[in-house]
């Protein structure tokens, strides 16, 4: 876990589109949903999610942590995509997020004590550093996208970042 904790890259996406094309870049990369962490608000992804037109993967992976189950038209935006299509999604009603990938599957494991917390705790658990962790929960109650991801070794790392640098992450971290 150390190992991959060392290459561990986390950004917040202020817009859609931005989110979109980096959560693509590294699905292009090899990267499954399984492996990216996506947080966000409830209202955000009825606001960007809800009547996704565009065919990309993230789009309807938010549409499933929302309990919309069935697919709605026929494309759905990346990062919608991606929430459909993880195992692990959760909407917490209480703190009005949705989150999908490994830091669903830690959420889900700590149960509802461990969510009541916040959620700056699972992304501290996640190896982000709490000042970070403080900054990115509040990102996402203003609207923002995080997305994080262990990357497999140093030039993947490497790769995410400056991808990421190049879609407007802001507090992007490593």
């Amino acid at each position: 876990m150390e190992k991959q904790n060392q290459y561990l890259v986390t950004g917040m996406f202020k817009d859609k589109d931005s989110a979109d094309r980096a959560y693509n870049a590294l699905r292009a990369k090899g990267y499954s949903n399984n492996e990216i962490h996506l947080i966000m608000s409830d209202d955000t992804r009825k606001k960007h999610f809800a009547k996704e037109v565009h065919e990309t993967d993230l789009g309807s992976k938010a549409m499933e942590g929302a309990g919309t189950g069935s697919a709605i038209g026929g494309t759905l935006g990346a990062i919608a995509g991606a929430v459909a299509a993880i195992g692990t999604t959760l909407l917490v009603p209480g703190l009005g997020i949705v989150v999908a990938g490994p830091i669903a599957a830690a959420l889900a494991g700590a149960g509802a004590g461990g969510v009541t917390g916040g959620i700056v705790g699972a992304l501290i658990g996640s190896g982000i550093p709490k000042e970070r962790a403080v900054i990115y929960e509040q990102g996402v109650k203003e609207g923002n996208i995080v997305m994080g991801i262990h990357a497999r070794n140093v030039e993947d790392a490497d790769y995410v970042e400056n991808d990421w640098r190049a879609h407007n992450v802001v507090e992007l971290h490593r």
